[in-house]
């Protein structure tokens, strides 16, 4: 299975264009969207319709930047999932995720966190690898340091310490994007807004 991984679009209609383009280039099988779809919940238009005129599934999560009330209006509208507290599966393939957003107004709670991340894992027992998707990066890890600002989410990190998924796709520290390190077993990749091609 081959996605295409992204977040912190902003609000960006031609970078969202771009990534479709890509998308449909690498002839992906899944598009996700790992938060800060909006810009201050601005900007909605233009950012999940490229994806769908190229026939992409999409599953996404809020970030910091949109409400979930926002992030469930965008994927309704455009008939893609926002998998914040739930998962899907795709052939053996399990998706689960939580915003995990720890600044700003949209806030949720490390006991939130874990608790709608493990909403989306119970349902996934029967899948061959299963996918994290977080906005917010782990506590304690390499890209945590790359932002005096942007903390890290200790539940994110207690997450894969405890579901171990074999992948957790992340955003928000625009300056790490691309980083990817291993924590136990789980490849933690900053997907960035480039986006990233991941063979599964």
């Amino acid at each position: 299975m081959k996605i295409l991984a992204a977040g912190d679009i902003h609000g960006d209609s031609k970078l969202a264009e771009k990534l479709a383009k890509k998308a449909e280039k690498e002839k992906v099988d899944l598009v996700v969207l790992c938060g800060d779809l909006t810009q201050a919940e601005n900007s909605t238009s233009g950012i999940l319709g490229p994806f769908v005129k190229k026939n992409k599934k999409v599953l996404l999560i809020p970030g910091n930047h949109e409400s979930i009330a926002t992030a469930d209006f965008m994927a309704e509208l455009y008939g893609v999932k926002n998998i914040h507290g739930y998962s899907v599966k795709y052939k053996d393939v399990g998706f689960f995720g939580a915003s995990a957003t720890n600044v700003g107004i949209h806030q949720i709670s490390d006991g939130e966190t874990l608790r709608l991340l493990k909403q989306g894992f119970d349902h996934l027992k029967d899948v061959k690898k299963k996918i994290m998707v977080t906005h917010t990066h782990p506590s304690g890890s390499k890209m945590e340091k790359f932002s005096n600002f942007v903390r890290g989410s200790d539940a994110v990190t207690k997450a894969i310490k405890k579901f171990k998924p074999e992948y957790l796709l992340c955003s928000h520290v625009h300056e790490a994007e691309g980083l990817e390190e291993k924590i136990g077993n789980t490849k933690v990749i900053n997907v960035g807004r480039e986006g990233k091609i991941i063979n599964l």
